[in-house]
């Protein structure tokens, strides 16, 4: 877990009251590594899931687990949630009895799970409307960022609401960014994949045609590293094995971030850039590429794993005459 959480909160600059016993909705591959902080770090947490393992494994690192999510709202000043999507969240919030009838004034409905824009907006909305503050607060840097707290947190909230739940996400994440207003911190999230998703193809590519070419990964790595065509795709998630070694790459493409999850970010970016009428054929062909991926083995590999896709299709063409 994240370096220096057992430091007493007061030493680390956290609140002692306020915002300190928290609902966590949602303990699965993310959500569970980030309650556990959360405890590490002297804060209560409630918490609820539909899989039994997962409470489990919460209860194992010292999250007060309940079988009833409306338990753990009643208790809460924060309402923190982590589910595979809009629907889940909106459903939370308002099916009868939802999350917004339990919650005790003033509570912070904090929803860190990756949807879209809109629905981020509507979930703010129903908590708001209920009396409730909102904030949208998706993550990036994976199951390793959940389980070392150093994700990165991108923020859609109103200024109080976020100097309110900045401390918290402190002990999650190692970088905490304040977007703008509701759904803008969705808005930014899926901005970054978008490119991330083009730029992984791109990488692909390119380490393909280098062996047709008859470059050495080491040679190409080194060169690219170094060069204009550095990126993040490259230097972290560099997608053959051996020029960094602990790529996914060396780990058979165990993931990482799953293709499923990167096909889901990337359709997430098609709707917002349909329903703002932007032209953008790479991100397009990018959620296509990657939704065909995801529906076959890439599903549960790490999404740089695309490069074997690459170098298969490659495979079945021909040198040109």
């Amino acid at each position: 877990m994240k370096a220096g959480a057992n430091q007493p909160r007061a030493e680390r600059g956290l609140p002692t009251g306020g915002t300190s016993t928290v609902a966590f909705i949602g303990l699965g591959n993310m959500g569970g590594p980030m309650a556990a902080n959360l405890v590490a770090a002297g804060v209560q947490v409630f918490g609820h899931d539909v899989m039994p393992q997962a409470l489990d494994t919460a209860r194992g690192h010292g999250v007060e687990v309940v079988t009833d999510p409306l338990e753990a709202v009643a208790e809460a000043d924060v309402v923190l949630t982590m589910l595979p999507s809009g629907q889940h969240v909106i459903s939370a919030y308002q099916d009868s009895p939802g999350l917004l009838s339990a919650a005790k004034p003033d509570t912070i409905f904090l929803d860190c799970s990756t949807i879209n824009i809109s629905e981020a907006q509507q979930a703010a909305q129903l908590a708001q409307q209920a009396g409730f503050r909102a904030a949208d607060a998706p993550v990036s840097g994976g199951v390793v960022g959940a389980e070392a707290g150093t994700l990165a947190f991108m923020v859609g909230a109103a200024g109080e609401v976020f100097e309110q739940i900045h401390p918290l996400l402190d002990i999650m994440g190692a970088r905490v960014v304040h977007c703008g207003g509701n759904g803008l911190g969705q808005a930014a999230k899926i901005c970054n994949n978008m490119i991330l998703g083009v730029s992984q193809i791109a990488v692909g590519e390119a380490f393909v045609l280098g062996e047709k070419l008859g470059l050495t990964h080491q040679a190409l790595y080194d060169v690219v590293s170094k060069a204009s065509g550095q990126c993040w795709a490259l230097t972290t998630n560099c997608p053959v094995p051996g020029p960094v070694p602990n790529s996914p790459a060396n780990r058979d493409y165990r993931p990482g971030f799953a293709g499923a999850l990167m096909a889901k970010d990337l359709n997430l970016a098609t709707n917002a850039l349909d329903e703002q009428g932007v032209e953008a054929q790479l991100g397009r062909l990018a959620t296509a590429i990657y939704s065909e991926f995801a529906a076959g083995d890439g599903a549960g590999q790490d999404f740089s794993a695309i490069i074997n896709t690459i170098r298969d299709d490659s495979s079945h063409q021909g040198a040109p005459a």
